[in-house]
């Protein structure tokens, strides 16, 4: 039910300086978009969104069509990433197609029986990754879906009542086809809330084509492949420096409280954004500063993010129009007012 990416090219012992300043942060940042848009053509804006994330300790759903990307983007990831604990057991990065006849214990992993010790032991599943594909994740039954949000939400798996933890970078980018409804089961509202980003793919522009058809033989053959990678340390290292030292004023917080009491109070909105959602927000928008040079979070942050932090976690009541509109409309005086103001320390 899993996929293995071959990692036989990527497994080194390199170990490199702790970071522990800002700057240390933004090259990490640089790092990665400089090897995955020469590894994906055509989607610099996921690229941005996607790196954001994984700074801020979140995960992604991609709603996406066939053949649009997503693996290609996923295993970019992976072979960004050095795992400098060779130690840990834990590959860079494992898919899971998901379908309905698959079993909680296909992803979390199971207990088996030894006849030749007498004794059970452990036999991991492919969530204990640095990365995880989930690809098609609408297509397995809620109960798999309930394993798979455990892990999300608190980083651990609990198999046959024994609690596992996780690997600290453990990040998940999930995906679900917007047009084939057929045989799907429909992400409850617990389990989209734990998504940081739902991003919405479309085809790639015809000039981003027209190069990858051209430079087809470089991507396939890894053309990022003499660009420096970054070490798990590393991204560990700058999430706790962003927390740290990207500034949040709290007219930042004040801002963000009156958008969420504007989705809770609007006619077309059943539901507005929980608290949550404000918590998870907060780191995405340091990364998305520090990826912009500074220091400091400003309205453009809010601006920039907000769609893919709220859209999916406002239920509309029917004949509403689209989230996003709803969710444009809400930040618009909050963030007119913001924008007015210093934000730096």
């Amino acid at each position: 039910m899993d996929q293995d990416f071959d990692q036989s090219e990527h497994v080194t012992h390199e170990k490199a300086a702790r970071i522990t300043d800002l700057d240390g942060a933004k090259g990490v940042v640089d790092r990665f978009r400089a090897r995955l848009v020469k590894s994906v053509v055509g989607r610099d804006d996921v690229i941005d969104l996607v790196i954001t994330a994984l700074l801020a300790d979140g995960h992604v759903l991609l709603e996406d069509f066939p053949g649009s990307g997503k693996t290609t983007l996923a295993k970019a990831l992976g072979d960004c990433i050095v795992d400098d604990m060779p130690d840990d057991d834990i590959v860079t990065i494992r898919r899971i197609q998901f379908t309905p006849d698959l079993l909680p214990g296909d992803v979390t992993g199971t207990t088996i029986f030894d006849p030749n010790t007498n004794r059970f032991f452990f036999r991991p599943g492919p969530i204990f990754a640095h990365i995880v594909l989930a690809d098609e994740i609408n297509r397995t039954s809620p109960k798999v879906q309930s394993a798979l949000l455990e892990a999300m939400a608190e980083k651990q798996t609990t198999v046959d009542n024994r609690t596992r933890k996780l690997d600290a970078f453990f990040f998940v980018i999930a995906t679900q086809n917007p047009l084939d409804l057929s045989g799907t089961f429909p992400l409850p509202a617990a389990q989209l809330d734990r998504f940081l980003f739902k991003i919405r793919m479309t085809h790639i522009s015809r000039q981003a084509e027209l190069d990858l058809l051209t430079n087809l033989k470089n991507v396939t053959r890894g053309a990022a492949s003499d660009l420096p990678r970054i070490t798990r340390t590393e991204v560990l290292d700058a999430r706790a420096t962003l927390k740290e030292k990207v500034h949040i004023a709290r007219e930042i917080h004040e801002a963000l409280v009156d958008i969420a009491e504007a989705t809770r109070n609007n006619d077309r909105a059943v539901q507005g954004v929980s608290t949550r959602a404000l918590v998870l927000m907060l780191p995405a928008l340091q990364a998305r500063a520090l990826a912009q040079g500074r220091d400091y979070v400003s309205s453009d942050d809010i601006q920039a993010l907000a769609p893919f932090v709220f859209a999916h976690r406002i239920e509309l009541a029917p004949g509403s129009g689209s989230a996003e509109d709803v969710v444009a409309e809400c930040c618009a005086k909050p963030l007119e007012s913001l924008s007015r103001k210093t934000l730096k320390r």
